[in-house]
């Protein structure tokens, strides 16, 4: 098969570890169940892989983390290219010729906490993402204005209310390249209404909004951008599903 399902197993869609007696052992990474992925499935992670790898992405820009899936991916394909010969120079990870993957997440736990904030962490160690331990607002301000930094591929997964979703796209979309790409993740209303957020979860007071990327998908105006839904819930009943992604480019 083209995927190599057990570098997947070892490095994309797990962590490893050493456990008490010294033996290697495998953690899922968290949140990769959002993206439809298992062990050796990427799920819709091979979207965004098939994306860098089609349009030659170099800058790619994630917000929000979870437990580092989508990142992993983005640097996984930027190094493809350049063993398949269409990136050279230096080929390390984020810090050569061949681009690199910011990571921008203020680790205050909302929406969940991440599992790789120390520094030997496994997805740090294996991919050494360039993290930007901020809000999304400040990152934008303070480091990718300041910097005027181009954007080939944004990916929006940070705050899920319509308001964040809303303020995250229309600040960073303003450094996107000529030919950049945006995906937003968990778009599917079907598996929103389903899966979720059930009724029990939505009386609760302390519940926040996860509805934001879906509403906001819904009025994002068509004469300006080219927009492609992708949602597979409940194609194969009883096996993974994505929560939705959302491809955009400007016309």
């Amino acid at each position: 098969m083209i995927l190599d399902k057990n570098f997947i197993r070892e490095n994309i869609t797990n962590n490893r570890e050493i456990d008490e007696v010294g033996d290697e052992i495998y953690k899922s990474v968290p949140y990769r169940w959002s993206h439809g992925a298992t062990d050796t499935h990427l799920g819709d992670g091979l979207i965004i892989y098939s994306l860098i790898q089609f349009m030659r992405l170099k800058t790619c820009v994630c917000l929000g983390s979870g437990g580092g899936f989508v990142p992993r991916i983005m640097t996984q394909a930027r190094f493809d290219l350049f063993n398949q010969g269409i990136f050279e120079g230096d080929n390390s990870y984020n810090w050569g010729d061949i681009g690199v993957t910011y990571v921008v997440d203020a680790m205050n736990g909302i929406g969940g906490n991440v599992d790789w904030f120390k520094e030997e962490s496994f997805f740090r160690t294996k991919f050494q993402p360039r993290i930007l331990n901020n809000t999304t607002e400040e990152a934008f301000h303070n480091y990718f204005v300041l910097n005027d930094i181009k954007i080939d591929y944004l990916h929006i997964d940070a705050g899920h209310s319509y308001e964040n979703v809303k303020e995250d796209f229309e600040l960073y979309t303003q450094q996107l390249s000529t030919n950049g790409i945006v995906t937003i993740h968990d778009t599917d209303p079907n598996y929103a209404d389903k899966y979720i957020v059930t009724q029990e979860v939505k009386d609760r007071e302390d519940h926040d909004d996860w509805t934001g990327p879906i509403k906001f998908v819904k009025e994002i105006d068509d004469t300006k951008w080219e927009k492609l839904n992708l949602f597979n819930y409940g194609i194969v009943k009883n096996k993974p599903a994505s929560t939705g992604i959302t491809i955009l480019r400007k016309k």
